[in-house]
C-alpha cells in the first residue's frame, strides 16, 4: 500500500482532501502536523472509513522539527512501517496577524509555508516513488493582477532572506497580507523550480503547484477578531467577494481536487502547472506573471538552502 504524506491534514482543507483519500483511493495517509491530539482525532474520523492512517509530528515552522520528523519517516520506509511514498502534499500554512518570528528567528508566516515545505521536500524528494508527485499548496492570492491578489496585498520580491528577516533591527512590519501573499508566491517559485530540477535529474515525480480558491472553514482567518471570523462564514460575505471577482472554492470539492492532484492518472503531466479550483471546477490555468521567472526562482531556491543550512549528505544535493 503506498501512501500519501499530508502536512495539516488533520483540519479544513487537508482533512477534506483525507476523507477523500481515506473512501476513494486505498493508500495509506500519513498525517504530519503539530497537534498529536488533534490528529489522533482525525485519524478516528478516517479509519471509520477505512483507512489507514499514520501520525507523524512535525512544525512546519521549526527546522529542528522538520528534520527530526524527515528522520522518523525515513525510519518508517526502513523497518517497511510503511511500503512506499507515493507523494507528499505541502499543505500546512497560516496567516499570522502579529509579527513574531519562529524558534530558528525566521519570520512565522515564510517559515511556516515556505522554509519548512521546502526542507522537508528535500529531505525526502528520494523516496518518493517513481512518477509520483509533490503538491504545493498556494493561493491565488500570489498574483497581483487578481482581485484575490488586490485584496490581500501586492506581493514582495520574493528575497528569502529579507522575508525570513522581515521586520527586524527596527524596520517596520511588513503586513500580514502581504508577507502571506508573498509567502504563497514562493510556494509558487519553489513548485516551478522543483518541477524543473526533476526534469533535469531525469526523475519522472511531478510537481505541481494547486490554489484551491477562497475557502471557508480552512482556519485561514483564524487570529483575525471573532466577527471577522463569523461574517466569513455567511453567504453574504461569500456572495460579496464572488461579486467582486474573488476566486471562489469549497472546503469539500478544493480538498477533493488536492487528493486528485496526488493520485488521479489524468495529472500525472501536470509537473511545472498551476491548477485552480474555481466555482465547483478544477482548471489549469496561468499563475502571475513573476512566478515563471526562472532567474528569481533558482535565487530562491539557493537562499532557501542556505537558510536551512543543507546537509551535503542529504537529497537536496540530488536536486542541485
Amino acid at each position: 500500500m503506498s501512501a500519501i504524506l499530508i502536512t495539516g491534514g488533520h483540519g479544513g482543507l487537508g482533512f477534506a482532501c483525507c476523507k477523500y483519500l481515506a473512501q476513494h483511493s486505498g493508500r495509506e495517509i500519513i498525517l504530519a502536523g503539530r497537534s498529536m491530539a488533534k490528529m489522533k482525532e482525525a485519524a478516528q474520523e478516517l479509519q471509520r472509513d477505512g483507512a489507514v492512517v499514520t501520525l507523524l509530528e512535525l512544525d512546519t515552522s521549526s527546522l529542528a522539527s522538520v528534520r527530526a520528523a524527515a528522520a522518523r519517516f525515513r525510519l518508517m520506509i526502513e523497518n517497511k512501517e510503511v511500503t512506499s511514498l507515493e507523494a507528499i502534499l505541502c499543505n500546512a500554512g497560516g496567516r499570522f496577524e502579529k509579527q513574531s518570528y519562529s524558534l530558528d528567528g525566521y519570520e512565522t508566516t515564510f517559515a511556516t509555508n515556505c522554509i519548512g515545505h521546502f526542507l522537508l521536500v528535500t529531505l525526502l524528494i528520494d523516496l518518493v516513488d517513481d512518477g509520483g508527485r509533490v503538491v504545493f499548496t498556494a493561493s491565488g492570492t500570489h498574483d497581483p493582477d487578481t482581485m484575490d491578489g488586490k485584496m490581500v496585498g501586492a506581493v514582495l520580491e520574493p528575497d528569502a532572506f529579507i522575508l525570513a528577516h522581515d521586520g527586524k533591527d527596527g524596520k517596520k512590519p511588513t503586513s500580514a497580507g502581504k508577507r502571506y501573499s508573498t509567502s504563497k508566491l514562493c510556494n509558487v517559485l519553489e513548485g516551478y523550480e522543483l518541477a524543473r530540477r526533476l526534469k533535469d535529474s531525469g526523475s519522472n515525480i511531478a510537481s505541481i503547484v494547486y490554489d484551491p480558491g477562497c475557502t471557508s472553514g480552512t482556519g485561514f482567518l483564524r487570529e483575525m477578531p471573532k466577527p471577522v471570523r463569523w461574517l466569513s462564514t455567511t453567504k453574504l460575505f461569500e456572495s460579496l467577494l464572488r461579486r467582486l471577482g474573488v476566486t471562489m472554492g469549497s472546503l469539500d470539492f478544493s480538498g477533493t481536487c488536492l487528493a486528485k492532484l496526488a493520485i488521479e492518472p489524468e495529472f500525472a503531466g501536470g509537473s511545472g502547472k498551476y491548477y485552480q479550483s474555481s466555482d465547483g471546477k478544477l482548471i489549469e490555468r496561468r499563475s502571475s506573471t513573476l512566478s515563471y521567472d526562472e532567474i528569481r526562482a533558482r535565487k530562491l531556491w539557493d537562499d532557501l538552502a542556505k537558510l536551512v543550512d543543507a546537509k551535503k549528505s542529504e537529497p537536496f544535493k540530488k536536486l542541485k
